[in-house]
């Protein structure tokens, strides 16, 4: 599914025209854009939860020549964790 029949999908649902649906799912994606670089969770309780993730410094392996050992750097990243509701959903 694109962003786009993301869109259509919820301005059948909620009633809205496309143009409000694709303004607000913009909304709520800077939002939960805008806290997780500022450190904070975003959790819908039921749907998931939204956090950022420290991941240390390693040393990996180049694909092209396995025997030349790389450092990849510390750095953060966003994770999801599904909640209990969604998990039902998407089982059935």
């Amino acid at each position: 599914m694109t962003k786009s029949d993301f869109i259509d999908a919820v301005a059948a649902r909620s009633g809205l025209s496309k143009k409000d649906a694709g303004v607000a799912l913009d909304a709520v994606l800077d939002s939960v854009k805008d806290a997780l670089q500022n450190g904070d969770e975003v959790a819908f309780t039921g749907f998931g939860k939204f956090s950022v993730q420290a991941r240390k410094a390693r040393t990996g392996v180049n694909p092209r020549n396995p025997s030349q050992k790389v450092t990849i750097p510390a750095s953060k990243v966003p994770k999801f964790s599904a909640g209990s509701q969604l998990k039902a959903a998407v089982k059935q």
